[in-house]
């Protein structure tokens, strides 16, 4: 097998974002996995957990969404400002049913953005939110001038506005956001965007669409459609994003199955629907380049990742699950899909960052666990910000159930600063594999880079109070002679290297 890398042939800029997180008010998403509070005997900055602090800034997060998810449009962002014992409290009538009382809101987010050195991506609250209560929350965090909100920031312990990167109306408004057609929801998005001002001109906030959560476009379609219609060009429907989410549910959603318990067939299926996520892709900016052949606008991924049943005894609403090479797979083919795809692809936003769904940290009591997902991402984070040029695999085999076969290599390849980091996955549950690997004629001089993230056991993970299971580790299979590169790949394994 051989992966062609043509660095004269660029696909565009990989925006780090691409490389983005998402937290919501969701099992312990949020308290105990990111916010323990100032007084908490787990060292922590501002009530904020240092070691996850700490972990977090080892993948540089780039983004991150909050507070939801179902959750934001729920959520009155004048609930979580002011002294902590007078905020009001709420049912969490979406996750678990618990009380939510409002101790991590706006300030607290903003600080941990602070913390990590990361963008701001808001999502608003369109599902029972006021057009009001969407642009004083904006007005609120980035207001210059003197006015009501400013001066209640001010009042509230922030002199300066923030900077807010990013501002959702709405989400999954097909669904948990409201259950609304497509182009009810198109009109309540021109509607409520009218009122997202920009405070800084030189710091605009980009606006988010809520796009497709299926392979049929035509709620994409029909949202576009809406948004342009009597309206100027220019101003390319309103918005600068607009979303995509997509899970991998093995068996489907009422039979997710075991996160580490699951059976050779469950393994391919997963993969198959994970690489799906190309075809998604592609059938959305088919419809973009019809509308939107300027490329004003950008797919936002703000939701995807592997979801399965949750961890025997835990609260069924807190999506609490374990994570596997399954997982590490999974985030593997997903970003070299994205990477591939980054001219219109310009952010994502795994499910989630601590302790919900394919979770990147996972914590008890005081303890964290960094999962294989936190691996890959490490790999990966050398991708942010490069270049994504052409590579494309020969003689690729097709392996697993008719009905679910998968590629066995999944790659994707950029150039940043004269390095090319070279990504390639195995996603074969059995059997190892030789990749050779051609550069067009350049001249590759030295590896300065290398590692890998596999394990014996392929369901396998890291748990508390032992030692790691699956990790980053120098990675000694490949072969460079004459410039000439040679890869030999274990099973379910994922490489990484940096070249010059």
């Amino acid at each position: 097998m051989k992966i062609t890398i043509d660095r004269n042939k660029q696909l565009g800029y990989i925006n780090p974002d691409i490389y983005g997180h998402f937290s919501e008010h969701l099992g312990r998403g949020i308290y105990e996995g990111i916010f323990v509070g100032e007084d908490s005997e787990i060292p922590n900055t501002d009530g904020i957990r240092n070691d996850v602090i700490e972990a977090l800034k080892e993948i540089e997060v780039p983004v991150l969404r909050w507070p939801g998810g179902c959750f934001a449009d729920e959520y009155h962002w004048m609930d979580g400002i002011g002294p902590k014992s007078q905020r009001k409290k709420m049912v969490n009538t979406n996750w678990g049913g618990v009380t939510e009382d409002n101790s991590f809101g706006t300030h607290e987010f903003m600080r941990l953005c602070e913390l990590l050195g990361c963008k701001a991506y808001i999502n608003g609250n369109l599902g029972t939110g006021t057009p009001r209560e969407m642009s004083e929350w904006v007005e609120y965090m980035t207001g210059t001038g003197s006015s009501p909100m400013t001066e209640l920031r001010k009042k509230n312990g922030r002199q300066e506005p923030w900077k807010v990167d990013y501002f959702a109306v709405g989400n999954e408004s097909w669904g948990c956001g409201g259950n609304m057609r497509a182009s009810y929801y198109a009109d309540l998005y021109r509607h409520y965007q009218t009122f997202l001002r920009t405070y800084d001109p030189e710091n605009p906030i980009k606006k988010i669409c809520v796009g497709p959560g299926t392979a049929d476009t035509k709620w994409t379609k029909t949202v576009l459609e809406t948004c342009y219609e009597d309206a100027q060009r220019a101003f390319h429907g309103f918005m600068d994003y607009i979303t995509l989410h997509h899970y991998v549910f093995p068996d489907g959603w009422s039979n997710k199955g075991s996160a580490t318990k699951y059976s050779d067939e469950l393994w391919y299926k997963s993969l198959n629907k994970a690489v799906f996520m190309d075809t998604l892709i592609k059938k959305n900016e088919a419809v973009l380049d019809d509308y939107d052949p300027e490329e004003k606008i950008a797919l936002c991924v703000d939701e995807w990742g592997g979801w399965y049943e949750v961890e025997e005894g835990t609260n069924p609403g807190f999506l609490y699950q374990q994570a596997t090479m399954r997982d590490a797979l999974i985030a593997s083919a997903t970003m070299d899909i994205f990477n591939r795809h980054c001219k219109r692809v310009k952010m994502a936003c795994i499910a989630q960052m601590v302790n919900v769904l394919q979770a990147v940290l996972l914590t008890q009591g005081p303890e964290m666990v960094k999962t294989p997902t936190f691996y890959i991402f490490k790999m990966y984070k050398h991708h942010q910000g490069a270049t994504a040029v052409d590579s494309y695999i020969t003689d690729n085999e097709f392996e697993g159930p008719d009905e679910w076969k998968i590629p066995k290599v999944s790659t994707s390849a950029s150039v940043k600063d004269g390095v090319t980091t070279l990504t390639v996955s195995n996603l074969s549950l059995t059997d190892a594999t030789d990749v050779s690997v051609d550069f067009c004629g350049d001249t590759v001089q030295k590896i300065l880079e290398a590692k890998i993230v596999t394990a014996d056991d392929v369901r396998a993970f890291n748990d508390f109070g032992h030692d790691e299971a699956i990790a980053e580790k120098e990675y000694a299979g490949y072969r460079f002679d004459d410039g000439k590169l040679s890869l030999a790949m274990p099973a379910h394994s994922v490489v990484m290297l940096r070249l010059q």
